[in-house]
């Protein structure tokens, strides 16, 4: 095995939705650290052609038929990162202002598997492994394998699905299936593709991959069960063998506290206690808090919807603000949990503060300045935000879900091991209470806290491992 294609609807440095978009810029960079040849493609956004148009080189052109589709692709790329980047243009489909939530997502969607199957000819190039994300990519195992049965170079190829969030299924009309995709009715008919009375580009993506992953261990096991399969779970179970988990690692040269230049203070594991301050005092003086070193800062960066757990925020504000502490909120999402957070600053002044946006300056800041992160999702696939504040000697307080369970590690207060705080039901009594035992060690541990920030900031958070696990299991097929 020597070559992996990676077909994502997002990916950095170009563009961020979500945590995919973290995924693709950091495996395929580290794989090429490995000596493989990984590459990427990606649809060619409005905002990908703002930014790096400069840096973009034309490739070809050329026609796309997929059922009753029939049109143009033209193909771009650059390097980022020693990383070769493929963008498939179509102005009509993929220069908006959004990313995705349109009522045409399954025609954008199909128009892009068919036109990446169809690179690979044009370009005489066919990896070994195409490893396709989420439900956007799904129905490429499936395209590749119906759509060019009697070509032996598509029919040598293997693919990998990653399910990043199983919520987001991509669950579309049955008559897609002739009229946008080129694939017999019969998948539908025979159950097959058929799901809620139409069809998921999800299932596709599971039934006809080689091997599914998905971004945690914990979370592979979690899908199987009723509460988080999003009635996938007996589809998922009929593919067990072939799934796993494997974590996700953040880039450690992007979110490094030593070097990163946003930073009013850099420092490490052995400057922390000194210098780590210094970013705490220069966020309250930025957000309008009361500037003081010695009361405990928490902090959340986050999509403020359902899923995060912001709702048990909500219950317990007043609580929370009761206890001596400060907090800072940064994110987007549902307009009234939104409102909510935007009474906190009136409502505990030089205390509380919210910013309604995303700003990834102000993100670094946060992750470096608090002293806690607070993430108490009802579900997290893997998540990336404990992994980043870890790394910058903050420590996270997150439910025991996926990827968070796989990666916090509890305090210990006999052994002094751990790397944040955890509780384990989805309970705004629980979170509470861990909040209140996290305030505790802060104020009357204060040795303990400084080992756990220790602990934090050594451990492996990095791609290394997990991309050990990504070519084990690209090599074993």
């Amino acid at each position: 095995m020597e070559s992996i294609l990676f077909v994502a609807s997002e990916g950095l440095p170009f563009i961020k939705s979500g945590g995919l978009a973290d995924v693709i810029g950091s495996l395929p960079k580290e794989l090429v650290r490995k000596g493989y040849d990984a590459r990427v493609i990606m649809p060619l956004y409005l905002k990908i052609v703002n930014n790096n148009k400069d840096q973009l080189e034309k490739v070809c052109s050329y026609d796309v038929h997929s059922g009753n589709l029939h049109s143009v692709a033209t193909i771009y790329s650059c390097t980022a990162n020693e990383v070769v980047y493929y963008f498939v243009e179509h102005q009509g489909y993929f220069e908006r202002g959004g990313l995705y939530g349109y009522d045409d997502d399954g025609e954008r969607f199909a128009f892009f598997t068919k036109a990446v199957l169809e690179l690979l000819h044009h370009i005489n190039y066919f990896p070994d492994i195409i490893h396709s994300h989420d439900w956007h990519t799904g129905m490429l195992p499936l395209m590749c394998k119906d759509h060019y049965r009697d070509d032996e170079r598509y029919q040598r190829i293997k693919h990998v699905f990653t399910i990043h969030n199983l919520a987001f299924q991509g669950n579309f009309g049955a008559d897609m299936l002739s009229s946008c995709l080129g694939i017999d009715m019969r998948y539908y008919f025979d159950g097959t593709l058929r799901f809620h009375n139409g069809i998921s580009f999800m299932k596709a993506g599971i039934l006809y991959a080689d091997k599914i992953t998905t971004v945690s261990d914990t979370y592979a096991h979690e899908i199987l069960t009723k509460d988080f399969g999003e009635c996938m779970e007996s589809v998922l179970a009929s593919r067990s063998w072939d799934l796993s988990g494997i974590v996700n690692g953040i880039d450690i040269d992007l979110w490094n506290p030593k070097t990163d230049p946003l930073l009013t203070k850099n420092y490490d594991v052995k400057s922390f206690v000194k210098n780590k301050a210094a970013n705490k005092k220069a966020l309250q003086e930025a957000m309008g808090l009361r500037v003081a070193d010695d009361v405990l800062l928490i902090g959340m960066v986050s999509r403020l919807t359902w899923q995060k757990g912001v709702y048990l925020l909500i219950e317990k504000m007043y609580e929370l603000m009761g206890q001596d502490v400060q907090l800072v909120i940064l994110g987007t999402g549902e307009t009234n949990v939104e409102n909510e957070f935007k009474q906190i600053e009136y409502r505990f002044p030089r205390r509380a503060v919210y910013y309604c946006g995303y700003n990834e300056e102000l993100a670094h800041k946060i992750y470096a300045g608090v002293d806690a992160f607070l993430m108490p999702s009802l579900f997290e696939p893997c998540g990336l935000s404990q992994l980043i504040s870890m790394r910058y000697g903050t420590l996270p307080i997150v439910r025991e879900t996926g990827g968070l369970k796989d990666t916090v590690i509890p305090y210990n207060q006999y052994t002094k091991e751990g790397t944040g705080f955890t509780f384990a039901n989805f309970s705004s009594d629980d979170m509470m209470n861990m909040i209140k035992y996290a305030i505790y060690v802060y104020y009357m541990q204060k040795e303990d806290w400084k080992k756990l920030v220790q602990n934090a900031m050594k451990a492996d958070v990095s791609w290394e491992a997990s991309c050990r696990k990504y070519i084990d299991l690209y090599e074993s097929m």
